[in-house]
């Protein structure tokens, strides 16, 4: 393993400040008193508001240990996303799970937490896809390892790759080992006219070729496509399918959620639906082609809806996928922001949080009511 101060350009900030992080978790859970987890807090919005004192990990920064030739990386979870990514980028390497910043004070412990993806993400695979091992303090104020830097290691794996999502209601995530890939050789993006039908058609049957893309939207009439890897294959692929020249930057305005579609000031909820692959037009009720964004190639849509949440989320689970509130009408919070589990399922999540946090100090609520 190579030492971030042995290569100068990936010589970032560097502070281990977790005994300081443990003995405020120790003293928390001697109290009893609840700890709201900061990062960046870009995303602070996605889940329900936690009441509780502020945890900052902001101090607990650095690349610990980084391989560029077995493609893993170690790093603190203070860390600055962007300082992350762009001592990857040094290496000619990235994040293939493209995670989203929503501001420059991201840290990699949010995107661990929230465990969103990029446009990328159904080609590439999911953040959870990438983690291979973690360093987590409980609620006694013990620094545990989780995992390993190497994929056949298998201690601690699932445990590793449980915190996430979690949002921090388990244990404060204090290090995360992650797989990391090579920069694409080439890249094109397309812009294609054509109805939603169509682009839902095309998609579908160019999913079952050897093609090389690595992004699909549709929005406001037009299929728009991100093709990456050899020169040559890209360059095929590219006159194969035609259109027009697509601005790269398309995909971070996607990404971070810079385009119109997101600024829309209509007093609707915004709502993330997560559908299974080839998921036909959902039928809602007042909903047109105008309201959705179609990202992961349909598998990720993004609507403005005045629907209830009940009736919204019963057409969404019929289709096997879930909805999330984004954002409330008006840009109201609310209340359940995730779709309400099963039975069973707030049963083992109930059971986890009991075992790891019984006295619920870390992120209370962040994700539902009851833990």
């Amino acid at each position: 393993m190579v030492s971030t101060h042995d290569t100068p350009q990936h010589d970032i900030p560097s502070h281990d400040a977790s005994e300081a992080l443990a003995e405020r978790i120790r003293r928390a859970e001697a109290e009893g008193t609840p700890l709201r987890i900061v990062g960046g807090d870009t995303k602070a919005f996605y889940g329900r508001n936690v009441q509780g004192e502020a945890l900052s990990t902001r101090e607990h920064r650095g690349i610990t240990e980084y391989d560029p030739v077995e493609l893993i990386v170690s790093v603190r979870t203070g860390t600055p996303l962007h300082e992350l990514e762009a001592a990857l980028a040094a290496n000619g390497q990235m994040l293939p799970c493209e995670p989203p910043h929503f501001g420059e004070d991201a840290t990699v412990g949010g995107m661990i937490a929230t465990g969103l993806s990029g446009p990328r993400r159904p080609w590439a695979g999911s953040v959870r896809d990438f983690v291979l091992g973690t360093r987590i303090i409980t609620r006694q104020g013990s620094e545990q390892r989780f995992g390993g830097q190497v994929m056949k290691n298998v201690a601690g794996y699932d445990l590793s790759r449980l915190m996430v999502g979690a949002q921090g209601t388990l244990g404060l995530l204090t290090e995360v080992s992650m797989k990391v890939l090579p920069l694409p050789g080439a890249s094109r993006s397309l812009h294609l006219d054509m109805p939603l039908a169509r682009a839902l058609e095309k998609l579908s049957e160019w999913g079952r070729q050897p093609l090389p893309i690595t992004a699909a939207a549709w929005l406001d009439g037009a299929l728009h496509l991100r093709l990456e890897g050899g020169p040559s294959s890209v360059a095929a692929t590219a006159e194969r399918l035609g259109g027009d020249e697509l601005k790269p930057d398309f995909w971070a305005a996607l990404n971070e959620q810079r385009l119109a579609f997101f600024a829309r000031d209509d007093g609707r909820a915004l709502w993330r639906l997560s559908l299974p692959h080839h998921t036909p037009v959902l039928e809602l009720p007042g909903v047109n082609d105008a309201d959705v964004l179609y990202d992961w190639a349909g598998a990720q849509r993004w609507l403005r809806s005045d629907l209830d949440a009940a009736t919204l989320r019963e057409v969404v689970s019929r289709a096997g996928g879930h909805a999330t509130c984004w954002r409330g009408a008006n840009g109201q919070p609310v209340d359940e922001t995730f779709t309400p589990l099963a039975p069973v399922l707030a049963k083992y999540h109930q059971n986890l949080k009991a075992e790891l946090d019984p006295k619920g100090i870390f992120n209370p609520g962040r994700l539902y009511a009851a833990f």
